[in-house]
């Protein structure tokens, strides 16, 4: 993780002189918050510092054996490959929405090729097996929903690297519990995948929180949702909850189907809502709004920070938690997971209340 984050955090400086260089440059458009042109490009950052977290990894020997089970690694990695050259070519010249889709679909195909696959959905009361083209068709379906996803919750400084680290972070402590205290091996891979995932986003924050210097662009968004639906393939389609010998309150039934859900319900609430939204107005899902969570978030009277860090509170709310109430046992864990979300609801609705100055007042 650390290395992760270290490659990123220095590799970003010299993607943004290379931005700015080429001119991969993000326009100000109706939609978007920045007053300013930003250099993007920051997916090659973010692929580097992928690249070498997993290399590292590959050095120590009680890590090692997670690269010699499968390919899922190289799938990856060349999956990743696949979607940050479209993403580049987007940054650069600009692709439209069918084009960027198909590059979804083959990154996706990519990966499937190489055994990144759905082999079962956990159902209560067992596991649901799939045919090879069911399967085949499922993975590329999650894959380009969790790209979409996480490449429409883009629209902040900060918001899309803060919100898929916090995700990775949510999936890695239960991939790691399963692997380590557990003894359940297949969760090895989802474990490294999350842990580098979470270095990749903490080295690109510090270039990209409000106010941003760098974008990550398609490049990076897309990046980022095609290693977190990896995690998610590896995690539930890949691990039989029917295998886990363990307290109901660790793995329910639901819970390997559930915990995706969870951690990126900010991300695909989003998307819901955007697809909806443009679809009752006459237009394609793809057409881009001013009307995403973040976008309403301003409007309420939220500042650009605290926006960002409201979608923090809540994507953290949702992770955590599932995993949180599915590792302990006890009503406290319930309870305090609903604290933080009266909490949360609280200070989504009352702080650009409390910002607007009393009648008779005068703000100098």
């Amino acid at each position: 993780m650390l290395m992760a984050a270290a490659t990123v955090f220095l590799l970003t400086g010299l993607v943004r002189r290379i931005g700015l260089a080429v001119g991969a440059m993000t326009e100000v458009r109706d939609r978007d918050v920045h007053i300013t042109p930003i250099p993007r490009l920051g997916g090659v950052a973010m692929f580097g510092g992928l690249a070498v977290g997993l290399l590292v990894a590959s050095q120590f020997p009680f890590i090692q054996r997670v690269f010699g089970r499968s390919d899922d690694l190289r799938a990856l990695l060349t999956g990743g490959a696949v979607i940050c050259v479209i993403g580049v070519i987007d940054d650069k010249w600009g692709l439209d929405a069918l084009t960027k889709l198909a590059g979804q679909i083959l990154a996706a195909g990519v990966m499937v090729l190489q055994g990144v696959t759905l082999y079962w959905l956990p159902i209560p009361g067992g596991t649901l097996g799939l045919t090879p083209a069911q399967s085949t068709l499922l993975t590329v379906l999650v894959v380009v929903v969790t790209i979409n996803a996480v490449n429409f919750v883009d629209g902040l400084d900060g918001l899309a690297a803060g919100v898929v680290g916090i995700g990775a972070a949510a999936f890695f402590l239960y991939s790691y519990l399963l692997s380590i205290e557990y003894g359940l091996d297949a969760a090895t891979t989802p474990a490294l995948i999350t842990v580098v995932l979470t270095g990749v986003c903490v080295g690109f924050l510090p270039h990209n929180f409000s106010p941003a210097r760098v974008f990550m662009g398609d490049s990076g968004a897309m990046l980022l949702g095609l290693v977190l639906a990896a995690s998610s393939i590896t995690l539930t389609g890949q691990i039989d909850p029917n295998a886990v010998s363990i307290s109901r309150s660790l793995l329910a039934a639901m819970l390997p189907l559930f915990l995706p859900i969870a951690v990126l319900a900010v991300p695909i609430l989003d998307l819901l809502l955007a697809v909806v939204r443009r679809r009752l107005a006459g237009r394609s899902p793809w057409h881009p709004d001013k009307q995403h969570l973040h976008h309403r978030l301003l409007e309420r009277g939220h500042s650009h920070a605290r926006a960002v860090l409201l979608m923090y509170g809540w994507s953290a709310t949702f992770g955590f938690g599932a995993v949180a109430v599915s590792l302990i046992d006890g009503a406290w864990v319930t309870l305090v997971a609903l604290a933080a979300v009266v909490v949360l609801s609280a200070a989504t609705v009352l702080l650009p209340r409390l910002d607007r100055p009393l009648p008779g007042h005068r703000v100098v």
